[in-house]
């Protein structure tokens, strides 16, 4: 015989020993309807609570992650001005350049003026870039591949003052064609898009550059950049200073993991209440069936076999609390996002979510188990002259 053949026959033995266990059990808590479903609503409540609370955390780290966008993959490079270092030139773009390779590096001046537009006027953050296709895009108009003229307005500027690409905008005195009005940005940086009109480099006279953007196309790339220009360009002295915007993502996503951890936590405890409950049935249930199980022993019934039945009996508990928990679980995430229009159904759909519910599934199985052993061990153990004594 082969070890397969060895492995299935073993198999098929092992559910044989367990099926007449699984159908008694099932027919012992029948018996005690109410206290089987009172020790099953026990474990449906602390399935729904751990996998509720683990999916709404998670939601909300998803949430949170979809709103920040892409901030972790830019990297902003200013002039060390504590060090008298008051702008970039371009030997330090160059530098920054060769220190990072891939992503690419944009410098930009920058200046304040006034921005005026048929009567209506804001103060804006002046900026002069040369390639804003690289760290941009246009929600209206184009974007040059280098800029040579014209203005782009960031999108909180061309809503105050109710301009788009074609027309023309005052700054600081001289009236400039709009090219290009830039997507809303998602992103929290020094250098605030929004806000900001964007001319060509032509139009500062500065000597150096206010700062530098590193864009990378993800955040580990991004940290890799960091560290190559603390390297690179700040090896004798600190010639800049970083702003690195995937530390404040790790932040973030740090904190929303302890949050999870949190909500997992207070979701675990009403499992716990609710195995100490199945524990006290199962005791419950042992102390009276004392008889019952002694006579089982006295007319040859194994040990093994009387443990199967007692520990079936607390999976079942386990397994349909854990499945009425899953069940629930999902009707009310639905109800959530039907009743919530602002709870995007996208983040609830997500895989990962799945996680949760199989987590919940599995530990309200084994919690029944858990809390069945000691009482299913007790009984098994118990001497049947001593059993059919009481």
């Amino acid at each position: 015989m082969t070890d397969g053949s060895r492995n299935a026959n073993g198999l098929s033995g092992w559910l044989r020993g367990w099926r007449p266990a699984v159908s008694m059990a099932s027919r012992n808590l029948r018996r005690n309807r109410m206290r089987t479903v009172l020790a099953v609503l026990g474990v449906c409540i602390g399935v729904l609570a751990v996998a509720a609370l683990g999916i709404f955390g998670n939601v909300l780290a998803l949430g949170a992650d979809d709103a920040i966008g892409d901030i972790g993959t830019q990297v902003v490079v200013s002039p060390n001005t504590d060090a008298g270092v008051e702008s970039l030139s371009d030997a330090d773009v160059a530098s920054i350049r060769r220190a990072v390779g891939e992503p690419a590096v944009i410098p930009l001046y920058s200046d304040s003026a006034t921005v005026a537009r048929q009567g209506d006027q804001t103060f804006a953050t002046v900026y002069g870039i040369e390639e804003p296709a690289l760290a941009y895009e246009a929600a209206e108009g184009r974007l040059p591949e280098r800029h040579r003229q014209g203005a782009i307005l960031g999108a909180g500027i061309a809503e105050d003052l109710g301009a788009g690409a074609g027309d023309t905008v005052e700054i600081a005195g001289s009236q400039v064609r709009v090219i290009a009005v830039l997507v809303e940005s998602q992103t929290f940086s020094p250098v605030a898009p929004d806000d900001a009109v964007f001319l060509p480099e032509s139009a500062f006279s500065a000597d150096g550059y206010a700062q530098a953007l590193v864009v990378a196309d993800s955040g580990a790339e991004a940290r890799a950049a960091a560290d190559a220009i603390r390297e690179a360009v700040n090896a004798r002295e600190k010639r800049v200073d970083l702003f690195e915007l995937a530390a404040l993502v790790d932040e973030i996503n740090e904190f929303f993991d302890l949050l999870s951890t949190f909500l997992l936590g207070l979701g675990a405890i009403s499992l716990v209440v609710a195995g100490v409950s199945i524990l006290n049935v199962m005791l419950m249930s042992t102390v009276e069936r004392r008889q019952e199980i002694g006579v089982m022993r006295a007319v040859g019934v194994a040990r093994r076999d009387v443990l199967r039945v007692l520990l079936a009996e607390a999976g079942l508990i386990g397994a349909a609390g854990a499945a009425a928990g899953t069940l629930l679980t999902v009707l009310l995430v639905a109800g959530l996002v039907a009743a919530t229009p602002a709870v995007d159904a996208a983040l609830v759909l997500d895989p990962t979510n799945g996680y949760y519910l199989l987590l919940a599934l599995g530990f309200g199985v084994g919690v029944g188990i858990v809390s069945g052993a000691y009482p299913a061990w007790k009984a098994a153990n118990e001497r049947p002259v001593e059993a059919l004594r009481n």
